[in-house]
C-alpha cells in the first residue's frame, strides 16, 4: 500500500492524467518518489501507451554504422572513442561503407544508423560523402544520421550556418536525425560528463533547424550516472517545449548508462527497475511526442519486453553492428533476427508490426524479403 501523502499525491496525478491534463516539474518529481511504488506509475504510463497505440509494439530491421571512432573529445561516460594513433583506433573506408550498406540491403534493413567520432584528420566532405554514397547506391534504405554534435562539429569545419548543412545533408540523401548527444541537458550535470562538447543550445539549435526544414527526429537522455531526478524532469520538459513549438520530434529513447570502460566506471549501471520508471515517466510527461522506445540493445532483452507494459511502444529493431554500447559492457547479442524480435514482442501479449524510420508500416513479399512497400502511416 502506498503511504496516505503519497497516495494522495499520485491520485492526482493519475486524475490529471485521465484527464488529459500536462503534468508539471512537481507532478514529475513526485513520479521519482520511491514512495510511489513502480508498478502504480507503471499502469499509469500502460494506460497512456494503450490510448495512443492500442496492443501494437512497433520494430524495424535496422543496421548501425559507426565509420570512425576517433574523436577529438573526451566525454567520461564514453568508451567507444579513440585516439588517432591508438590501436584501438579505426576510420572506414568507402568499400568498407558500401560493403556495410550492401549487407543492409541484402539484409532486408529500411534503415541505417550512422553515427561516429569526431575524426580530426576527416574534412566535412568526407562526413557528407558518406551519406552521398549509400544514398546512391542504396536509395531504398532510410538514412538516419548524425547527432547535433556532429552537425556542430561539421558547422566548426565548414563555417556555415547548422541550417545550411542540414539541407546540404539532406540533398546527400540524409533522411532524419537521430538523438543522441542529449546526454542530460542541464549544466550541472552535463559541465561534469562532457565539458567541451556540443552543449544544449547546440544539441536544440540543430533539433530545431532540422524540423523547420521537415526532418524529423528523435530525442533521448542519458541517465544513471551523476544526475538526480530533478536534473531528468527538467530535460523531459525541455524537449517537451520544442515538441510544442515544432512537432517534428518521433521518439524518445531513455538510455540506461554503461560504465564499463569509461571514467565513470566507478559506478553502477541502473538497475532494470530504474529503467522502468524511467520508461513510465517519460511516457507520463511527454505528452506530445508519440513513441517511447525501448532500446533493448541497452535495457537488456527480459526487461525491454516488460517495459512494453510500462509505456514503451517499440522495441527498436535488429540492430545490426551496434559498437558503442558493447564497448561500454553491454551484454546483450549484437544483433536479433526478425522471427527473434517478432517472438519476443508475442510473448508480452502485444501484436508486433515492422514500422520504417518514419513509423510507416511495411509490407514484405513472402516469396522475397527484400521486396516491401510503405504502407499506411501510424496513427498517433
Amino acid at each position: 500500500m502506498i503511504a496516505s501523502a503519497a497516495q494522495s499525491r499520485f491520485s492526482e496525478i493519475r486524475a490529471k492524467v485521465e484527464a488529459g491534463q500536462r503534468l508539471d516539474l512537481d507532478d514529475g518529481l513526485a513520479l521519482y518518489d520511491p514512495s510511489i511504488p513502480l508498478q502504480e506509475v507503471g499502469d499509469l504510463a500502460n494506460a497512456v501507451r494503450e490510448r495512443l497505440h492500442g496492443n501494437v509494439a512497433y520494430y524495424n530491421i535496422n543496421t548501425h554504422l559507426n565509420p570512425t571512432n576517433v574523436c577529438i573529445y573526451r566525454c567520461r561516460f564514453c568508451a567507444f572513442r579513440s585516439d588517432l594513433r591508438s590501436p584501438k583506433g579505426y576510420t572506414m573506408s568507402d568499400e568498407q561503407v558500401v560493403a556495410r550498406g550492401q549487407e543492409a540491403f541484402d539484409n532486408g534493413c529500411t534503415e541505417m544508423h550512422i553515427v561516429g567520432g569526431l575524426h580530426h584528420k576527416m574534412p566535412y566532405e568526407w562526413y557528407r560523402g558518406i551519406l552521398e554514397t549509400l544514398h546512391s547506391n542504396f536509395p531504398t534504405i532510410h538514412l538516419k544520421a548524425w547527432t547535433p554534435v556532429e552537425v556542430g562539429w561539421f558547422e566548426f569545419l565548414t563555417k556555415k550556418p547548422v541550417r545550411d548543412i542540414l539541407d546540404d545533408l539532406r540533398d546527400a540523401g540524409l533522411g532524419s536525425l537521430p538523438g543522441g548527444g542529449a546526454e542530460i541537458f542541464h549544466s550541472e550535470v552535463r559541465d561534469q560528463i562532457c565539458e567541451h562538447k556540443a552543449d544544449a543550445h547546440k544539441w536544440f539549435e540543430v533539433h530545431r533547424s532540422a524540423h523547420e526544414l521537415g526532418i524529423r527526429s528523435n530525442c533521448t537522455m542519458l541517465y544513471g550516472h551523476l544526475e538526480e531526478a530533478y536534473h531528468r524532469i527538467d530535460h523531459l520538459l525541455r524537449l517537451r517545449e520544442l515538441q510544442d513549438q515544432t512537432g517534428g520530434f518521433q521518439t524518445f529513447i531513455p538510455l540506461a548508462f554503461h560504465p564499463d570502460n569509461t571514467e565513470l566506471n566507478n559506478l553502477k549501471k541502473p538497475s532494470a527497475l530504474a529503467d522502468l520508471r524511467n520508461l513510465a515517466v517519460a511516457r507520463l510527461m511527454l505528452d506530445n511526442i508519440p513513441h517511447i522506445k525501448a532500446y533493448w540493445i541497452m535495457l537488456g532483452i527480459e526487461t525491454a519486453q516488460i517495459a512494453l507494459h510500462y509505456g514503451a511502444d517499440d522495441i527498436d529493431g535488429t540492430v545490426r553492428h551496434e559498437l558503442i554500447y558493447h564497448d561500454a559492457g553491454a551484454t546483450t547479442p549484437e544483433m536479433l533476427s526478425v522471427d527473434r524480435i517478432r517472438q519476443l514482442i508475442a510473448e508480452t501479449g502485444r501484436t508486433p508490426v515492422e514500422r520504417d524510420t518514419l513509423y510507416r508500416h511495411i509490407h514484405r513479399d513472402p516469396a522475397d524479403f527484400r521486396n516491401w512497400q510503405i504502407g499506411e502511416p501510424v496513427a498517433s
